[in-house]
């Protein structure tokens, strides 16, 4: 089957899958071919712990990556979701400027950078433990303040600046923000 036809979400855990000796090196090296050949994946069935799972096929360099597969039961809709939010009409020069902020801070995935974050506090708060420090609760933050987003934008924009910029950002005119604005009467 063609690998665009699986929607991502049913994508659950990768697995690297090799040949178990001589014997399947040769029907284990066919398959894989074949596969790449016609630009597919594979589905297979697999037993882990005692459950099975569908299994995608893929050739990844000269062995093949395994993904299982979720049950349609374990997918939810988007729909679920997604159909409470509002159509929300962007102002132009919002949308401009959101675009200048993404477009200046695009990179590459660059997972190697990955920090786990909660990972690294746990073992700074064990090495205080063993060193027999106290150890106290974290303070609770404040809770955010409520901006405007126009505002927000202009000001990542004029930090970037500062920095190195890729390309100026777009000229937009100035809104006032929402306590300047006339405001509008409620309909019953």
């Amino acid at each position: 089957m063609p690998k665009k036809e699986i929607d991502e979400l049913y994508l659950n855990s990768p697995y690297y899958l090799v040949p178990n000796g001589d014997v399947g090196q040769q029907a284990f090296t066919v398959i894989r071919e074949a596969i790449r050949k016609e630009g597919m994946v594979a589905l297979g069935r697999v037993v882990f712990t005692s459950r099975e799972h569908v299994i995608t096929l893929e050739p990844r360099g000269k062995g093949l990556m395994g993904f299982t597969l979720r049950y349609p039961y374990e997918v939810r809709k988007e729909e679920e979701y997604f159909d409470e939010i509002p159509d929300e009409k962007i102002p132009k020069d919002m949308l401009e400027l959101a675009s200048h902020i993404v477009d200046t801070k695009s990179g590459h995935f660059e997972p190697e950078k990955f920090d786990d974050q909660y990972e690294d506090a746990l073992k700074e708060l064990l090495k205080k433990k063993q060193a027999g420090e106290k150890i106290e609760a974290p303070k609770e933050r404040a809770p955010a303040k409520v901006i405007n987003l126009m505002d927000a934008l202009r000001r990542s924009v004029e930090t970037e600046r500062g920095g190195s910029a890729k390309r100026q950002a777009p000229s937009v005119k100035a809104r006032g923000s929402e306590s300047e604005r006339p405001k509008k009467k409620k309909s019953r």
